[in-house]
């Protein structure tokens, strides 16, 4: 059995006549970073509130089960960093963290320097928060949110705004955090081209309804190039496949095969199809990157903007 952290059971919030998160059923495993892909208004934030404790299910239920202790005491176990930072603008990097340190029974400035340390913000000095750039606003969030040492880390849309280099930055620092202090981080985001540079498991929600949960692994092996093959029955293919020696392939169902090797012999494949009577309703090469697929599984049309 997997070691999770969290896991959801038909999770749901219904706001007067809207149905935010349907029926959610995610689960984190212990160390991971785990990314909940979704367009803008597809529930992700909800998801994140209800699990951090700020917004109550209307139905369905979820339970820390990598914390000893009630759910309560869970929470005390988790950093989060949803929609705006509760920054003070009027106040420096310092004296933000030290407020929220006071309120944790956390006195000393050693403690606040090395979260400064940490987010990469030693520097800002007697600057104001309020004169931060998007990312320092972002970098600063994320070290309020490590107040406390929490276990679990859940950030939303931590990357959403910033340049490919702050980007890179937010991600490494991120990427730190879970290898040098073992934080299992959950992290919402609409670029999943991005995400895939570090996230170890995903969740892709539209609408409020988780449309597929896989790893990483699982997820870069559904975008490889490949021979897509439909027939009435799967089954009677499998032969004429082995015995020209195809080796990496895989069943996807009843009607659909995908080769990844030899791409090139795909010619050969199908007159041997043929050769055996064996009846093909498509044959042809699929490529995908991650955003592609995305799009695939949401049915989102390129180009198209989300309103929610």
């Amino acid at each position: 059995m997997e070691d999770y952290l969290l896991v959801t059971s038909e999770l749901t919030k219904i706001y007067k006549d809207t149905t935010a998160v349907d029926r959610v059923n995610i689960h984190i495993k212990k160390g991971s970073i785990y990314g909940l892909i979704g367009k803008n208004g597809a529930g992700k934030t909800t998801i994140m509130k209800m699990i951090a404790g700020l917004a109550t299910p209307t139905a369905g239920s979820f339970e820390y089960t990598g914390f000893q202790g009630s759910v309560n005491e869970a929470f005390s176990r988790i950093g989060s960093l949803i929609e705006s930072p509760a920054i003070d603008p009027n106040l420096t990097a310092y004296n933000n963290i030290k407020i929220k340190c006071l309120a944790y029974g956390i006195g000393d400035k050693q403690y606040i320097n090395n979260l400064l340390e940490i987010v990469g913000l030693p520097q800002t000095g007697k600057k104001k928060a309020g004169r931060f750039s998007l990312g320092q606003k972002q970098r600063l969030g994320i070290a309020m949110a490590l107040v406390g040492d929490p276990d679990f880390l859940i950030l939303d849309e931590p990357i959403n705004g910033l340049d490919p280099q702050g980007i890179a930055e937010i991600r490494q620092m991120l990427s730190k955090l879970n290898q040098d202090r073992g934080i299992t981080i959950l992290i919402s985001s609409h670029i999943l081209e991005e995400l895939s540079k570090l996230a170890t498991d995903y969740a892709i929600i539209d609408n409020g309804r988780i449309v597929e949960e896989s790893t990483s692994r699982e997820l870069r092996e559904k975008c490889r190039d490949k021979i897509a093959i439909k027939t009435p029955d799967a089954s009677k293919a499998i032969p004429i496949i082995d015995g020209l020696g195809f080796a990496d392939y895989s069943v996807v169902n009843d009607k659909t095969i995908h080769i990844f090797d030899r791409l090139s012999d795909i010619t050969i494949l199908n007159m041997e199809l043929a050769k055996a009577q064996i009846p093909v309703e498509s044959i042809g090469i699929e490529s995908s990157d991650l955003e592609e697929y995305f799009l695939k599984v949401t049915g989102t049309v390129p180009g198209e903007r989300s309103k929610g």
